[in-house]
C-alpha cells in the first residue's frame, strides 16, 4: 500500500542520515490513540520536538497522514498481546489512551480486557515509561460511571512495577460541541452540568496532548498523578454568556432534567450499558463526589486554552 511506501522510505531516509552523522538519533516514543484529539496532539507536540514519534491505529487507512509527517506505524488492536508488543518494541516511552467502546454493552469489561493486555505488553516490551490519560475522580471506587475505566487503566499500570504518570484531566471542554450547536440554532444552551452558576473545571484536549507530550519526555520513578484542567473553571452560564456576545443573540442556559438525560443521548450510539454510565458520571459531577478532592498527592499542571476559543470553534464547526 502506498502508506507502507511512505513510511518506509521515511525510516530508510532517518537510517541513512543516521548512518551519515547528519542526523543523530533521538528517542522513540509511542502513541496510542493519535487518530483522537489528545493522542494527535501529543504526536504533534513530539514530532515539532524532534523526536521520533511511533503512532498506533487499529486500521491502516488511518496512517497516511502520520507517514506523511515523519512518524512510523504501527497497527495494533489493543486487546492483540503480540502486535502491542511489537508496536512497543525498542520504544522510550508511551503515551496510553484506552478507547471507550460506547456502542457495546459491555464496554467496562472490553475496557478491563484492554488495560491488562496494554499492561502486560508493555512490561513484556520492557517499556521505560508511560503516559496515561485518566480522568478527574479515578480515585473513587465507586459512583463514577464512565470514569469507573479509567480506574481500571490505573490499577492495571500501576501493577506492572514501570514508572507510569496518571493524568487525571477535568471535564473535556470539547463535550460541549453538541450542545453549543444546538444554541446556535435554537438559541438555548442545554446543559447536563448543574447548577447553572457552578463552576467547573475543563480542560481543553489540545492541551492534554501538549502535556501528556512534555511530561513523557520527563524522568521519575514509580507512580505519578497530575491533575489537569484549563486557564480557569466556567459555568454553563459563563459560556451562554460568551455565546450571546459572540452570536449577537441571547442565549439562555437551561438545565436538562435528570429524567431527560437518557433520551438527550439516545440514538447518538450508545448502548444502554454506556448511557446508564453517563447518567451516573454526571451525576457525580453535579454532586461534587468527582471533583478535585485532596490533591496532596497529586501534582497540578493548568493548560493555556481559553475555553472561549474552544467554544468559538466549536459554534463555527
Amino acid at each position: 500500500m502506498q502508506v507502507d511506501c511512505i513510511a518506509f522510505l521515511l525510516l530508510d531516509l532517518s537510517s541513512f542520515l543516521i548512518r551519515r552523522g547528519i542526523m543523530s538519533t533521538t528517542e522513540l516514543y509511542v502513541v496510542i490513540g493519535a487518530t483522537g484529539r489528545t493522542g494527535s496532539a501529543a504526536a504533534n507536540t513530539l514530532l515539532n520536538a524532534g523526536k521520533r514519534v511511533r503512532v498506533v491505529v487499529r486500521d491502516e487507512s488511518q496512517a497516511d497522514r502520520w507517514a506523511v509527517l515523519g512518524a512510523e506505524v504501527a497497527v495494533a488492536d489493543l486487546t492483540d498481546h503480540f502486535s502491542l508488543c511489537k508496536a512497543f518494541s525498542d520504544a522510550d516511552g508511551a503515551y496510553i489512551v484506552s478507547p471507550p467502546q460506547y456502542s457495546s454493552e459491555t464496554l467496562f469489561s472490553q475496557a478491563e480486557a484492554m488495560a491488562r493486555s496494554i499492561a502486560d505488553a508493555a512490561t513484556n516490551a520492557k517499556l521505560p515509561k508511560l503516559v496515561a490519560l485518566s480522568s478527574i475522580g479515578a480515585e473513587q471506587q465507586n459512583g463514577t460511571g464512565w470514569i469507573a475505566m479509567n480506574r481500571m487503566l490505573e490499577e492495571s499500570l500501576s501493577g506492572t512495577g514501570i514508572p507510569v504518570i496518571f493524568l487525571r484531566a477535568a471535564y473535556f471542554m470539547e463535550n460541549w460541541g453538541a450542545l453549543v450547536k444546538i444554541a446556535v440554532e435554537q438559541h438555548q444552551l442545554p446543559s447536563f452540568l448543574s447548577p447553572l452558576n457552578q463552576k467547573f473545571p475543563m480542560i481543553a484536549t489540545a492541551d492534554i496532548g501538549r502535556i501528556a507530550a512534555e511530561a513523557l519526555c520527563e524522568n521519575w520513578e514509580g507512580v505519578r498523578i497530575i491533575d489537569l484542567e484549563g486557564p480557569a473553571r466556567y459555568s454553563p452560564i459563563d459560556i451562554a454568556e460568551h455565546l450571546s456576545l459572540t452570536l449577537g443573540k441571547a442565549i439562555q442556559p437551561a438545565s436538562i432534567p435528570e429524567s431527560d438525560w437518557a433520551l438527550s443521548i439516545a440514538g447518538q450510539g450508545f448502548s444502554s450499558a454506556a448511557i446508564s454510565g453517563f447518567i451516573e458520571m454526571t451525576q457525580g459531577i453535579n454532586s461534587g463526589h468527582i471533583a478535585f478532592h485532596d490533591r496532596s498527592n497529586a501534582e497540578c499542571r493548568t493548560g493555556s486554552v481559553k475555553l472561549e476559543t474552544v467554544i468559538d470553534a466549536l459554534a463555527a464547526g
